[in-house]
Protein backbone atom coordinates (compact mmCIF):
# COMPACT_ATOMS: atom_id res chain seq x y z
CA UNK A 1 0.00 0.00 0.00
CA UNK A 2 1.23 3.52 -0.75
CA UNK A 3 1.09 6.66 1.36
CA UNK A 4 -0.18 9.74 -0.50
CA UNK A 5 1.78 12.96 -0.31
CA UNK A 6 0.33 14.62 2.79
CA UNK A 7 2.09 17.93 3.52
CA UNK A 8 0.03 18.68 6.60
CA UNK A 9 0.94 18.70 10.30
CA UNK A 10 -0.30 16.00 12.65
CA UNK A 11 -2.56 18.66 14.19
CA UNK A 12 -4.74 20.32 11.53
CA UNK A 13 -3.94 23.98 10.92
CA UNK A 14 -7.63 24.85 11.22
CA UNK A 15 -7.44 23.90 14.91
CA UNK A 16 -4.32 25.81 15.91
CA UNK A 17 -6.19 28.97 16.90
CA UNK A 18 -8.69 27.06 19.05
CA UNK A 19 -5.97 25.06 20.80
CA UNK A 20 -3.92 28.21 21.42
CA UNK A 21 -6.89 30.11 22.87
CA UNK A 22 -7.94 27.25 25.15
CA UNK A 23 -4.34 26.67 26.30
CA UNK A 24 -3.87 30.37 27.05
CA UNK A 25 -7.10 30.53 29.06
CA UNK A 26 -6.08 27.37 30.92
CA UNK A 27 -2.68 28.85 31.81
CA UNK A 28 -4.31 32.00 33.17
CA UNK A 29 -6.80 29.95 35.18
CA UNK A 30 -3.97 27.82 36.55
CA UNK A 31 -2.43 30.93 38.07
CA UNK A 32 -5.59 32.48 39.49
CA UNK A 33 -8.02 29.60 39.95
CA UNK A 34 -6.32 26.19 39.80
CA UNK A 35 -9.44 24.07 40.32
CA UNK A 36 -11.26 25.83 37.47
CA UNK A 37 -8.25 25.39 35.19
CA UNK A 38 -8.95 21.66 35.08
CA UNK A 39 -11.97 22.36 32.90
CA UNK A 40 -9.84 24.50 30.60
CA UNK A 41 -7.18 21.81 30.24
CA UNK A 42 -9.81 19.16 29.50
CA UNK A 43 -11.18 21.35 26.70
CA UNK A 44 -7.65 21.97 25.42
CA UNK A 45 -6.89 18.23 25.32
CA UNK A 46 -10.21 17.57 23.61
CA UNK A 47 -9.38 20.17 20.95
CA UNK A 48 -6.00 18.55 20.31
CA UNK A 49 -7.56 15.12 19.80
CA UNK A 50 -10.38 16.56 17.67
CA UNK A 51 -8.01 18.32 15.27
CA UNK A 52 -5.48 15.50 14.99
CA UNK A 53 -4.74 14.83 11.34
CA UNK A 54 -2.52 11.79 10.80
CA UNK A 55 -1.26 10.66 7.36
CA UNK A 56 -2.70 7.36 6.18
CA UNK A 57 -1.63 4.54 3.86
CA UNK A 58 -4.09 3.88 1.04
CA UNK A 59 -6.34 0.88 1.49
CA UNK A 60 -5.69 -0.12 -2.12
CA UNK A 61 -3.41 1.01 -4.93
CA UNK A 62 -6.09 0.07 -7.47
CA UNK A 63 -7.26 3.36 -9.02
CA UNK A 64 -10.63 1.72 -9.66
CA UNK A 65 -11.44 1.62 -5.94
CA UNK A 66 -13.15 4.33 -3.90
CA UNK A 67 -11.40 5.19 -0.64
CA UNK A 68 -13.26 6.42 2.41
CA UNK A 69 -13.23 10.25 2.55
CA UNK A 70 -13.70 10.29 6.33
CA UNK A 71 -13.31 8.40 9.59
CA UNK A 72 -16.53 7.15 11.16
CA UNK A 73 -19.28 4.57 10.93
CA UNK A 74 -21.27 3.49 7.87
CA UNK A 75 -24.95 4.41 8.27
CA UNK A 76 -26.27 4.13 4.67
CA UNK A 77 -25.52 1.72 1.83
CA UNK A 78 -28.00 1.51 -1.00
CA UNK A 79 -29.37 2.76 -4.30
CA UNK A 80 -30.93 6.18 -4.48
CA UNK A 81 -30.78 9.37 -6.57
CA UNK A 82 -27.75 11.62 -6.58
CA UNK A 83 -29.57 14.91 -5.86
CA UNK A 84 -26.74 16.99 -7.31
CA UNK A 85 -26.66 15.23 -10.70
CA UNK A 86 -30.25 13.88 -10.77
CA UNK A 87 -29.09 10.38 -11.76
CA UNK A 88 -29.22 6.90 -10.23
CA UNK A 89 -26.47 6.24 -7.72
CA UNK A 90 -25.11 3.92 -5.07
CA UNK A 91 -25.04 5.98 -1.88
CA UNK A 92 -22.66 5.31 1.00
CA UNK A 93 -22.86 7.57 4.08
CA UNK A 94 -20.31 7.93 6.87
CA UNK A 95 -21.25 9.38 10.26
CA UNK A 96 -18.48 11.02 12.30
CA UNK A 97 -18.70 11.45 16.05
CA UNK A 98 -16.69 14.03 18.01
CA UNK A 99 -13.90 11.53 18.69
CA UNK A 100 -13.19 10.76 15.03
CA UNK A 101 -10.55 12.45 12.88
CA UNK A 102 -12.47 15.15 11.01
CA UNK A 103 -10.19 15.92 8.08
CA UNK A 104 -11.72 14.83 4.77
CA UNK A 105 -9.72 13.09 2.05
CA UNK A 106 -10.34 12.71 -1.68
CA UNK A 107 -11.87 9.26 -2.36
CA UNK A 108 -10.72 8.89 -5.99
CA UNK A 109 -8.45 10.67 -8.46
CA UNK A 110 -10.20 13.01 -10.88
CA UNK A 111 -11.08 16.55 -11.92
CA UNK A 112 -13.56 18.72 -10.05
CA UNK A 113 -16.51 19.65 -12.27
CA UNK A 114 -18.34 21.76 -9.70
CA UNK A 115 -18.39 22.67 -6.01
CA UNK A 116 -21.88 23.37 -4.62
CA UNK A 117 -22.54 24.86 -1.19
CA UNK A 118 -26.02 24.90 0.37
CA UNK A 119 -27.02 26.58 3.61
CA UNK A 120 -29.46 24.63 5.74
CA UNK A 121 -30.41 23.22 9.12
CA UNK A 122 -28.24 21.54 11.75
CA UNK A 123 -30.16 18.32 12.38
CA UNK A 124 -28.57 15.21 13.88
CA UNK A 125 -26.33 14.09 11.02
CA UNK A 126 -27.28 10.44 11.60
CA UNK A 127 -30.87 10.95 10.39
CA UNK A 128 -31.57 10.42 6.70
CA UNK A 129 -33.07 13.85 6.01
CA UNK A 130 -29.79 15.49 7.02
CA UNK A 131 -28.59 14.68 3.48
CA UNK A 132 -31.08 17.13 1.98
CA UNK A 133 -31.91 19.57 4.79
CA UNK A 134 -28.62 20.26 6.60
CA UNK A 135 -25.91 22.69 5.62
CA UNK A 136 -23.76 20.86 3.08
CA UNK A 137 -21.01 21.19 0.52
CA UNK A 138 -20.88 18.91 -2.52
CA UNK A 139 -17.88 18.19 -4.75
CA UNK A 140 -18.85 16.86 -8.18
CA UNK A 141 -15.86 15.06 -9.64
CA UNK A 142 -15.18 13.10 -12.81
CA UNK A 143 -12.51 10.43 -12.70
CA UNK A 144 -9.80 10.15 -15.32
CA UNK A 145 -11.89 7.32 -16.82
CA UNK A 146 -14.93 9.60 -17.15
CA UNK A 147 -16.95 8.24 -14.22
CA UNK A 148 -19.03 10.74 -12.24
CA UNK A 149 -18.59 10.74 -8.45
CA UNK A 150 -20.13 13.09 -5.88
CA UNK A 151 -19.00 13.45 -2.27
CA UNK A 152 -20.77 15.72 0.18
CA UNK A 153 -19.71 17.23 3.50
CA UNK A 154 -22.74 17.62 5.78
CA UNK A 155 -22.93 19.60 9.02
CA UNK A 156 -24.61 18.16 12.13
CA UNK A 157 -25.99 19.27 15.48
CA UNK A 158 -22.74 20.76 16.72
CA UNK A 159 -20.95 21.30 13.39
CA UNK A 160 -21.20 24.92 12.27
CA UNK A 161 -18.33 25.23 9.83
CA UNK A 162 -17.62 23.28 6.66
CA UNK A 163 -14.16 23.84 5.20
CA UNK A 164 -13.56 22.81 1.58
CA UNK A 165 -10.44 23.62 -0.42
CA UNK A 166 -11.50 21.91 -3.66
CA UNK A 167 -12.09 24.23 -6.61
CA UNK A 168 -13.70 23.84 -10.03
CA UNK A 169 -11.35 22.35 -12.65
CA UNK A 170 -8.86 21.31 -9.97
CA UNK A 171 -7.30 17.87 -10.42
CA UNK A 172 -7.42 15.97 -7.11
CA UNK A 173 -5.44 12.90 -6.12
CA UNK A 174 -6.97 10.07 -4.06
CA UNK A 175 -5.99 10.36 -0.41
CA UNK A 176 -5.30 14.09 -0.73
CA UNK A 177 -6.73 16.25 2.04
CA UNK A 178 -9.46 18.54 0.68
CA UNK A 179 -11.37 19.83 3.71
CA UNK A 180 -12.66 19.46 7.24
CA UNK A 181 -15.99 19.68 9.09
CA UNK A 182 -15.82 21.53 12.38
CA UNK A 183 -17.17 19.92 14.68
CA UNK A 184 -18.88 17.07 12.86
CA UNK A 185 -20.51 15.22 11.20
CA UNK A 186 -21.31 13.26 7.98
CA UNK A 187 -20.04 12.58 4.46
CA UNK A 188 -22.24 11.15 1.70
CA UNK A 189 -20.65 9.52 -1.36
CA UNK A 190 -22.67 8.97 -4.55
CA UNK A 191 -21.25 6.40 -6.98
CA UNK A 192 -22.47 4.78 -10.22
CA UNK A 193 -25.33 2.36 -9.42
CA UNK A 194 -23.28 -0.60 -10.71
CA UNK A 195 -20.39 0.13 -8.34
CA UNK A 196 -19.74 -2.67 -5.84
CA UNK A 197 -19.99 -1.69 -2.17
CA UNK A 198 -17.19 -3.12 -0.03
CA UNK A 199 -18.64 -2.00 3.31
CA UNK A 200 -21.84 -2.65 5.26
CA UNK A 201 -23.96 -0.64 7.68
CA UNK A 202 -22.27 -0.46 11.08
CA UNK A 203 -18.72 -0.87 9.76
CA UNK A 204 -16.07 1.46 11.13
CA UNK A 205 -14.06 3.11 8.36
CA UNK A 206 -10.92 5.23 8.21
CA UNK A 207 -10.18 7.98 5.71
CA UNK A 208 -7.91 6.81 2.87
CA UNK A 209 -7.23 3.44 4.55
CA UNK A 210 -10.67 1.85 4.03
CA UNK A 211 -11.98 0.89 0.60
CA UNK A 212 -15.67 1.83 0.31
CA UNK A 213 -16.42 0.44 -3.13
CA UNK A 214 -15.13 -0.72 -6.50
CA UNK A 215 -16.01 1.24 -9.60
CA UNK A 216 -17.32 -0.31 -12.81
CA UNK A 217 -14.60 -0.72 -15.43
CA UNK A 218 -16.11 1.93 -17.71
CA UNK A 219 -18.28 5.01 -17.40
CA UNK A 220 -22.03 4.43 -17.39
CA UNK A 221 -25.05 6.62 -17.98
CA UNK A 222 -27.42 5.66 -15.12
CA UNK A 223 -31.14 6.17 -15.59
CA UNK A 224 -33.27 8.06 -13.13
CA UNK A 225 -36.38 5.89 -13.43
CA UNK A 226 -35.21 3.17 -11.03
CA UNK A 227 -33.71 5.48 -8.46
CA UNK A 228 -34.82 5.68 -4.89
CA UNK A 229 -36.18 2.15 -4.57
CA UNK A 230 -33.42 0.29 -2.83
CA UNK A 231 -31.80 2.70 -0.41
CA UNK A 232 -30.95 1.07 2.89
CA UNK A 233 -30.19 2.99 6.03
CA UNK A 234 -30.22 2.47 9.73
CA UNK A 235 -32.81 3.89 12.09
CA UNK A 236 -30.93 6.31 14.38
CA UNK A 237 -33.60 6.04 17.05
CA UNK A 238 -32.98 2.30 17.29
CA UNK A 239 -29.19 2.48 17.34
CA UNK A 240 -27.34 2.92 20.60
CA UNK A 241 -24.17 3.70 18.64
CA UNK A 242 -25.81 6.65 16.90
CA UNK A 243 -27.19 7.91 20.21
CA UNK A 244 -23.73 7.87 21.71
CA UNK A 245 -22.02 9.28 18.59
CA UNK A 246 -24.39 12.17 17.82
CA UNK A 247 -22.76 15.59 17.44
Amino acid sequence: MSRPNYPHPIIAREGWIFIAIFALISCILTLCCPWLSLIGWVITIFSIQFFRDPPRDTGSDDENTILSPADGRIIVVGRTTDPFRNIDALKISIFMNVFNVHSNRVPVTGTVEKVDYFSGSFLNAAVDKASTQNERNAVLLKTDNGIAITFVQIAGLVARRIVCYARENQHLIRGERYGLIRFGSRVDVYLPPDAQAMVSIGDKVYATSTVLAKLPTSATQPRLESAGKDEIHNNPTDSQDNHNDSN
